[in-house]
């Protein structure tokens, strides 16, 4: 009989192949004297990053690492010779309340294989929030992946409770789903997350009218794709990303780099991909989120359909679209200065700021930006402009990692 640590050794190690767990984006729940956590970041063990920076700490941790599916990219697949632990549903209560009251954690992220069915794992998955709500209280964050082929009265409740769900697309193309996952089906995960997305839309209307109207999953809904288990292209990837958002309203996608796991089955790689292509994804989302990029924009300086692994995606389409620049950084609109290599939203926003009372110099750029390397053969200011706008091959040349400095005057 395993002892509830080393429950946890077994399940939080089966869970680290879950990307999908950041609390940024969820509502602030006030505290009082019958209530224990708070969605807002203490000190404590570092799980995951939120977008804005800040250090989230989460108890991630699987409620089993059985399943009774047999995904063939999965170390948990039921095929696997891994070492199997489950937690019952008050040890995933009793850990979660004594790592907060330790000020390790800030909140819970939840998974599982699949034990019996589908709705049996949802069920068990529902409890633990539940009970951390009504029975302790809780009012940390709770981020829970729910499963596509459970009851929709069931991902409901999840809703009610958590602060975010997830349901994962797993792999970017459907045939791929089917030949790798054959007991997963794409339609129907879309089917759930177009349900979610009516739920979360229901809510937040609800909530601008009345404060008091029932939450529901207040942080949205987010997927993962794993990167490298079949042959889609980052094109392809990026293409799937770009209609989940504007299909589902997700508030994030996740990549995971597929890692070779024992005894995989021979349709997998032997090999797992640079995990510098998991980065570019990564950035590549980011410009599809904030910085008001197409995929095909992206894809159109992805040659062959992968990002260039040199460059993050932003230089690469600058250096593919030359005649946009330079940019003038006292006259451009915010759109403009957003596609300049080295710029980022918040500098973009100072940028707009400051120029409202005086021009831009080179020395403020260098205030506000990391590298003048990578954003003066891009821009004009007051005292600045490119003498001549060299060849992309040389620029890139000049821009790589460890190259000299630009010779820029």
């Amino acid at each position: 009989m395993l002892s509830p640590l080393e429950k946890l050794g077994i399940l939080a190690d089966a869970a680290k192949y879950d990307a999908s767990c950041a609390s940024s984006g969820t509502e602030k729940r006030k505290a009082d004297a019958q209530s224990l956590g708070s969605t807002s970041p203490g000190m404590g063990i570092c799980h995951a990053y939120a977008p804005d920076g800040r250090c989230i700490s989460l108890l991630k941790v699987l409620l089993t690492n059985y399943c009774s599916f047999d995904c063939h990219y999965c170390v948990n697949c039921v095929s696997s010779n891994v070492p199997l632990a489950r937690f019952s549903i008050q040890e995933v209560v009793e850990l979660t309340l004594g790592f907060y009251r330790r000020n390790m954690i800030e909140g819970l992220f939840l998974s599982s294989g699949i034990i019996q069915s589908p709705d049996y794992t949802m069920e068990q998955v529902v409890a633990v929030a539940r009970s951390l709500r009504t029975e302790h209280g809780f009012r940390g964050y709770i981020h829970l992946k729910t499963i596509p082929d459970a009851d929709p009265l069931l991902l409901a409740e999840a809703g009610r409770y958590a602060d975010r769900l997830s349901i994962n697309v797993e792999l970017p193309a459907p045939r791929a789903l089917a030949e790798l996952a054959p007991q997963k089906d794409a339609t129907r995960i879309r089917k759930a997350m177009g349900t979610m997305r009516l739920h979360i839309d229901d809510a937040r209307e609800a909530k601008a009218k009345s404060t008091k109207a029932p939450r529901f999953a207040p942080a949205g809904q987010s997927t993962q794709m794993i990167v490298g288990a079949e042959p889609s292209t980052d094109a392809e990837i990026i293409g799937t990303s770009q209609t989940l958002y504007a299909s589902y309203g997700l508030s994030r996608v996740y990549y995971s780099a597929f890692s070779p796991i024992p005894d995989a089955s021979r349709m997998l790689p032997l090999t797992a991909p640079p995990l510098m292509r998991e980065h570019r994804l990564y950035q590549a989302d980011w410009l599809l989120r904030f910085y008001g990029y197409t995929a095909q924009e992206i894809n159109s300086a992805a040659p062959g359909g992968m990002l260039d692994l040199t460059f993050d995606p932003k230089m690469a389409w600058a250096l593919e679209n030359r005649a946009d620049f330079p940019v003038d950084i006292n006259t451009a609109p915010r759109e403009k200065l957003l596609r300049v290599p080295g710029l980022g939203v918040r500098t973009v926003e100072r940028v707009l700021d400051i120029r409202k009372y005086r021009k831009i110099r080179i020395a403020d750029l260098a205030k506000l930006c990391r590298s003048l390397k990578m954003i003066l053969p891009f821009v004009v200011c007051t005292d600045w402009r490119p003498k001549a706008l060299t060849d992309s091959l040389t620029l890139r040349d000049r821009l790589k990692p460890g190259a000299q400095q630009l010779a820029l005057l």
